[in-house]
This record gives structure tokens, C-alpha cells and sequence, in this order.
């Protein structure tokens, strides 16, 4: 559901509900353990598009959608190998939208595919960090990222 306001600005509300699932992903194929039920909830806020401040729907729905991608992943890719290349495959399009974004910045609105809009440095430089991370996190040893409890 979205509100838009008169000024221009406006907000995006969407709720729902995971339901209690056995899942192995936290023990990383080790024994099933309970995850409970729990609700989420998004909030997005947009802005005019002539203001120097905008914020953008295209990108949240983008990074909703991503998400829910991201979900449906850890159900339903239970190997490992297809999750290490989904998690390049988000690796590579987050460095795309990184140095894409510095290229159309300063470009007419919406400037990303007729869609969005990337205009802000932050939101760049973001894409980059978001980008190498998940590589890095792709191409480490096993264990590399495990933790310990105390």
C-alpha cells in the first residue's frame, strides 16, 4: 500500500507473516532446528523527484524484491555451491549498480533504465561495499566465517 501526499512525498507500507518452519540453513546442513513464526514489516518513504533529497520507490521495490529472492533462496537452494553463486550472482549486479550509478549521476530523472533513479554518492559507494562483501563472503574458505559463543 502507498500514500502520496501533496507535496509529492510519500510512504510505502507492506506487512505480512513467515510461518514456523524445521530449517537446516542456521546449523549449515547439520540437524533441522526450529525457527519461529514471526512477522515483518516494510516501511519505504519517496520523495519528489525535482527535490535534491530524492528518494526513490524503483529502489525499494528493487531491493524488496531482492529480498524475497533471498528467502525463496534459503528454502529452496539447499546445496551449497547454488547458494554461493547466487550470492555472486547479488555480488556482481550490486558492483554493476555501483559503478552504473556514478556514471548516470546527474542524468534526468529516472535515469536508471527509465525506472529508478541512482543519483546519490552514499547510495554508490553502498553498492560497492554491499558488492565486494558479498564476493569476499562467496570465495572464503569454509570456516572462515564461522563465530564463536561464549
Amino acid at each position: 500500500t502507498s500514500l502520496q501526499f501533496r507535496n509529492y512525498w510519500g510512504i510505502e507500507i507492506e506487512s505480512g507473516r513467515n510461518f514456523q518452519v524445521f530449517d537446516d540453513l542456521d546449523t549449515r546442513g547439520g540437524p533441522p532446528i526450529l525457527v519461529p513464526a514471526r512477522p515483518y514489516a516494510y516501511v519505504g518513504v519517496f520523495s519528489d523527484t525535482k527535490s535534491a533529497s530524492y528518494l526513490d520507490a524503483g529502489e525499494n521495490v528493487a531491493h524488496t524484491v531482492l529480498g524475497v529472492v533471498a528467502i525463496a533462496a534459503a528454502f529452496l537452494l539447499r546445496d551449497a555451491s547454488l547458494q554461493k553463486w547466487l550470492v555472486v550472482v547479488v555480488g556482481l549486479v550490486a558492483l554493476f549498480f555501483g559503478v552504473y550509478g556514478f556514471i548516470v549521476a546527474g542524468n534526468t530523472p529516472p535515469n536508471t533504465f527509465g525506472v529508478s533513479n541512482l543519483e546519490s554518492p552514499a547510495d554508490d559507494v553502498l553498492h560497492l561495499v554491499v558488492g565486494i562483501r558479498a564476493l569476499a563472503a562467496a570465495f572464503m574458505p569454509r570456516g572462515a566465517m564461522a563465530t564463536t559463543t561464549a
